[in-house]
């Protein structure tokens, strides 16, 4: 069973550091460097048990970068971590020459990505790290749905050779998966279908997959029977799953907390485009800047900038509208 019957919460943050916990016990070439913000992405945790292994560099991202490049040099598989609004933003540079380019085993994970950031505003809400990072060549961009996906993706990141960019999100959000799923339901370069459909497809990532379940049940009891797929890795794309969707449904959403230029959205119009050409409907922020808000006005925001379950539905039926019968 894929989905989670019990309406729960859980901070993916915490999930992060847990998975790191776990993966020191049994390899001790996992280390941890952070920017000065290792309370914050739970890596503390990864510090006190392991405090040989854990490096707090400070406020310096590009140097972050550097030294995590360097560990990995010498055979540690490096994570490294802070906020979104800061790698890729201070760091592309050494991203590009000191990690990818020689393909190192260096695990980018980040939060505090999208406009869910609340209340630090435009400045801190990172809406554009899918499309630089993914268009980096050698770079995997993976994007959980909620904390189980999340302890999961980071084992599966560990043990799969290169770099990594993983965006987390900075509220505690709903459990999407059961927590008795396995680890291989979590292929790097995969998607999950989390609900079957033959009248269209929804494809998420991040914090707006469960809106996309939510979607599907409003289309539902409107006669719309959709596909819904957890797509958490942006690159790779999953070239089968994406084709097989369009061919079968004929009509595809994207939904992501992120530009709809260069993101999800993109990568999935790019192999439809190639393969197998559907009308393509993409949910995200429409190339502006965010703002601030209380955290208690999340959603408010979502809702301004139409990252919704309502705007998810209606971007189906314009898609299916545009079919050719």
């Amino acid at each position: 069973m894929l989905l989670s019957r019990e309406k729960k919460t859980a901070d993916m943050r915490g999930a992060y550091g847990d998975a790191l916990v776990e993966l020191g016990k049994t390899d001790p070439r996992i280390v941890c460097v952070g920017g000065d913000t290792t309370d914050s992405l739970k890596t503390k945790k990864f510090g006190d048990k392991y405090p040989e292994r854990m490096f707090n560099v400070g406020i310096a991202e590009a140097n972050l970068v550097s030294i995590a490049a360097g560990l990995a040099i010498a055979g540690k598989v490096a994570f490294a971590s802070t906020y979104a609004a800061f790698i890729p933003g201070r760091a592309v540079d050494q991203i590009r020459n000191a990690i990818c380019y020689p393909a190192l085993n260096v695990k980018l994970v980040v939060s505090h990505g999208g406009l869910t950031v609340g209340p630090d505003g435009a400045s801190h809400q990172q809406i554009e790290d899918f499309s630089t990072t993914r268009a980096i060549p050698n770079m995997h961009v993976v994007v959980p749905a909620d904390a189980i996906a999340v302890k999961h993706l980071i084992k599966a990141a560990a043990n799969t050779p290169g770099p990594f960019y993983i965006r987390l999100a900075r509220p505690t959000t709903e459990l999407v998966y059961a927590e008795s799923i396995t680890s291989d339901q979590f292929k790097v370069g995969r998607g999950n279908v989390l609900i079957d459909g033959s009248d269209a497809t929804i494809m998420a990532c991040g914090l707006m997959v469960e809106k996309a379940l939510q979607a599907a049940s409003m289309l539902k009891r409107e006669g719309i029977f959709v596909r819904v797929v957890d797509m958490f890795t942006i690159k790779p794309i999953d070239l089968d799953l994406v084709t097989k969707c369009a061919k079968e449904t004929g009509a595809i959403a994207t939904a992501e907390e992120h530009n709809i230029i260069g993101g999800l959205g993109a990568a999935v119009s790019e192999v439809t485009g190639e393969t197998y050409p559907v009308p393509i409907k993409r949910i995200g922020v429409r190339d502006t800047f965010g703002e601030s808000s209380r955290d208690e006005e999340v959603d408010t925001l979502l809702g301004k900038y139409g990252l919704t379950a309502m705007e998810i539905t209606r971007a189906i039926v314009e898609a299916r509208s545009r079919i050719r019968r």
